[in-house]
Parts: structure tokens; sequence; C-alpha cells
């Protein structure tokens, strides 16, 4: 992966080539769509889709692996929340209570449990889009998107530069940990208990601050000797043109939004749960 692009992974699928406000849109209405249902049906659909465009978009796995496994620990850590916290949940949402797993100071029910497995592939569903624009979509492109559908270039171009800079503050922030255990700050499984290790990962803090605002410095010296901000507008090295397909894909979005509107409104209107 070329740092200076970001999370870019650079390929030749549709979805590379696909104007990047496109992209955005079709992000947009993907998670407007997910956040009107509680439906388990609705969500099958949507993920089954998110994964196909994922394979379509030809994105290495090892490249995506981090984002990938954080979102997943996040959904298990937040399912058992759930049910450890409120375990009888699902019971004010389809008013019927069917006791499985006793706790001692309460019973998780059936529909606690289809509550959990109904949210938690909500947020699976927005896995795969969300990977697939971060990972096919390159800064300098998206920030010339932003400023055509109407964003001012300096906000776009702050997108743009987070987007750039986030594998250099990992690479920077593993070269710190990496200098940190050569002094002998035990960091790894096994250097001693998770409260002692997390203490020591805090020492890293302070010097990925201080070389962030070095980086952060650096790049608005460069951007002042270059006049940036100086004119109201400004043209863009790697602007696009919207293609035909760009068109279609971004009028496919306004159908995706509307019929989840309808199917809400009439349809599905609530939390569905098949064995009430």
């Amino acid at each position: 992966m070329n740092q200076s692009n970001g999370l870019y992974v650079a390929g030749e699928s549709f979805f590379h080539r696909m104007d990047a406000a496109v992209k955005l849109i079709l992000l947009l209405t993907w998670t407007v769509v997910t956040f009107l249902f509680m439906d388990l049906r609705v969500f099958a659909v949507m993920l089954a889709g998110g994964v196909t465009m994922l394979l379509l978009a030809r994105v290495p796995f090892r490249k995506m692996a981090l984002l990938f496994w954080a979102l997943m620990v996040f959904t298990v850590i937040n399912s058992i929340f759930i049910l450890l916290i409120t375990p009888r949940f699902g019971m004010t949402l389809t008013g019927s209570d069917t006791p499985i797993i006793p706790l001692g100071y309460d019973t998780i029910n059936a529909e606690t449990l289809f509550y959990v497995l109904t949210l938690s592939l909500k947020y699976l569903t927005l896995l795969p889009i969300t990977l697939m624009f971060i990972f096919t979509t390159h800064p300098s492109r998206f920030a010339a998107s932003l400023n055509k559908l109407g964003v001012p270039y300096k906000l776009a171009y702050a997108v743009s530069i987070a987007f750039r800079y986030i594998p250099d503050l990992t690479k920077e922030f593993r070269t710190i940990l990496n200098a940190l255990q050569m002094r002998g700050l035990g960091i790894s499984r096994g250097d001693g208990t998770l409260l002692q290790r997390a203490r020591n990962l805090t020492q890293a803090v302070v010097p990925l601050l201080q070389s962030s605002l070095q980086r952060i410095e650096s790049v608005s010296d460069a951007m002042d000797l270059r006049g940036f901000g100086t004119k109201p507008q400004r043209t863009w090295y790697m602007g696009t043109v919207m293609k035909g397909s760009d068109k279609l894909i971004a009028l496919l979005c306004v159908v995706l939004l509307a019929t989840g509107v309808g199917l809400k409104q009439s349809l599905l209107q609530g939390f569905w749960y098949p064995f009430g």
C-alpha cells in the first residue's frame, strides 16, 4: 500500500473507477436504509448485496483485516453487554417472554437473543460497503468529489489529509511501541497483567501526540508556502467527470432510498420477530 495514498488500494475494478461522489452517495444511502429498519430479513438481503460488491472490488482481505476484526470485536462486546445488562429487553419489543439462559440475577430470554442477532446483523450490514468505500477511494479523488458536491474545498482537503495520514500514524505508533519494548517496557502478552500492560501502553501516547503535532505543523507550513486558501475556488489535479454508469448508480441509490422509505411506512414498521 502506498503510504501517500492512505488506505486506498489500487485496482481496476468497477468500484475503483466509480466517481468518488457517487460512492459517497451510495454509502450514505446504504447507511440510511439500514438504520430505517429492525428487520433481520432486510439485513440479510442487504448484507448479501454488500458482500457481493466487496468481492467485486477485489480488495485483498489482509488489507482490510484490521478494520474487519475491530468491528467484529465491537459487535461481540456490544452483544455481550446487552445480554448481561438487559437480558429481558426483547420482551419490550415483542410482548412475550421465553426464558432460556439463567444468569442468577435474571434470565436471558429468546426475544433478547433474537434482538441481539438482529442488531449484530445490522452493524455487519454496514461493514462491506464501508470497507469497499474506504479501500477503493483515492483520497485526492474523494476530496475533489466532495468539493463537487458543494463541500468547501478547505474542508474537503482536510478530509483528504485525514485519510492520507492514517497509515503514517499507525506506522509511527508501532515504531514508538518497538522503541519502548527495546527499553524493557512490557507491552506484549506475558509481560505482566492486563492492567500493567495497559498502563505501559499509555506511555506511547505523548510521543505519538508530539510526532503528530510536528507532522501537522510541517504540512501547514507547506500549504501556506503554496498559497493554500488564498482563492475562493481551486482546481483539482485528480478531479473526475461523472460517466453514464456513475449517473445510473446515483439513480439506483435514489430508487433504493425511496423503496426503503416505502417499505418502512407500509410493511416493515417495527421489530420483526417471527416466533411471537
